[in-house]
């Protein structure tokens, strides 16, 4: 951690973090019993414990029962939770949900939704289609207007933690414009809601996605979170700080990766002597510490001058673009090094490492895939291909 960018409150935040990690989930067997097995990646009474003590609003405002921190809090939160494997993966959706509210919900809704947030309720976004992934204007979710409120049809698929939520923040068309990427409208969704069905989707990181199909799902007006045909514009205004998040995430499992990587090498011999001792390997290793290193040094400087409002809005979204990009693949690269460095024991269950490599994979591809972001990066150097 780059300490010196930091105030000691923030330093001492990081450590009482790293603390709550060392003794909620420190061990292999806690960690195993926490997620059923490897299976699920959310606990419920873990996220309880986290919201008892305030971290979980840390970045929401006093007034909704946050903490009053901002971004830099938010980022060295998720960067400690997910180097200290913490089974806490409700945490993200919940945080980007946050993030909507703070900017566009009601007086009524932020009391509500981010007082249950801090109170340790998890919140879902559902925006992906079958057919709209990275083009996410080709939702075709319906929301049409009738007495008092809207009639919700459609599917919405790969919805982080949708199973653990209270309620779900949706993106649906509600008109048809000229323009693709107007006509869309954000509406909170009770998870219970009738008609709304959440079905798991099974991947290599356990239970984290679903499927969500709504079948005349009612909504009242005081649903809309926003302005009516404004999701789009609303939804942009919220990436930096998802981004970001997902960056710091991967960071830390990047270097969970490092430190377990560096465990094995140590203690693990061959012909007579450790296996980090030999060089194919030592410089291996090296290579990776400078990825990891360097990955912190973006991360926490681009933290840091999204938060000051340092530079245009062009300056910010490439900054966060390249921060997701660089950390996400650093987190894969360093899992696959650790794979093949320890050899058998890295294949198998037995070991964590493996298990490194699968939560890794997934954020390249969420929060907008790694060839979106690139696409986006290019964007703001001016060069535009459609």
């Amino acid at each position: 951690m780059t300490t010196h960018a930091f105030t000691s409150e923030q330093r001492d935040f990081v450590d009482a973090v790293r603390d709550f990690c060392r003794r909620e989930c420190g061990t292999r067997e806690k960690r195993e019993a926490l997620t059923d097995g490897w299976e699920e990646q959310h606990n419920a009474e873990l996220y309880a414990k986290l919201a008892a003590v305030g971290y979980v609003g840390v970045s929401i405002p006093e007034e909704y029962g946050g903490s009053g921190g901002g971004l830099v809090e938010q980022v060295l939160l998720f960067e400690e939770l997910w180097r200290g494997l913490a089974p806490v993966h409700g945490m993200g959706p919940s945080h980007t949900v946050a993030g909507v509210y703070k900017r566009f919900g009601s007086e009524t809704q932020k009391a509500s939704a981010l007082g249950a947030i801090c109170e340790g309720k998890v919140y879902s976004i559902s925006i992906s289609e079958p057919e709209a992934g990275s083009d996410a204007a080709a939702i075709t979710c319906q929301a049409d207007r009738v007495d008092g409120g809207y009639r919700i049809n459609g599917q919405k698929t790969w919805c982080s933690d949708a199973q653990h939520a209270s309620a779900l923040l949706l993106v649906a068309r509600t008109s048809r414009e000229d323009r693709r990427h107007d006509g869309f409208t954000m509406f909170e969704v009770p998870a219970d809601a009738p008609g709304l069905v959440i079905r798991p989707i099974p991947t290599l990181g356990g239970s984290e996605v679903n499927d969500v199909f709504f079948d005349d799902v009612f909504v009242p007006d005081e649903a809309v979170v926003g302005t009516v045909g404004g999701a789009w514009h609303q939804l942009m205004a919220c990436l930096n700080g998802e981004r970001i998040v997902c960056a710091a995430q991967q960071l830390g499992l990047a270097q969970r990766t490092l430190d377990d990587l560096l465990e094995y090498v140590r203690d693990r011999r061959q012909f007579g002597v450790p296996v980090g001792s030999f060089q194919a390997v030592s410089h291996r290793i090296a290579d990776l510490a400078i990825e990891v290193e360097a990955t912190r040094a973006l991360v926490h400087d681009v933290t840091q001058r999204v938060a000051a409002g340092v530079g245009t809005e062009n300056e910010r979204v490439r900054a966060t673009s390249i921060a997701k990009v660089k950390s996400t693949e650093t987190a894969k690269r360093v899992a696959l090094e650790g794979v093949q460095l320890m050899g058998g024991y890295g294949y198998s269950m037995e070991f964590e490492m493996q298990r490194h490599l699968r939560l890794s994979i997934a954020p390249t591809i969420y929060a907008g895939t790694n060839e979106i972001q690139r696409d986006i990066i290019a964007g703001t150097l001016g060069l535009r291909h459609r």
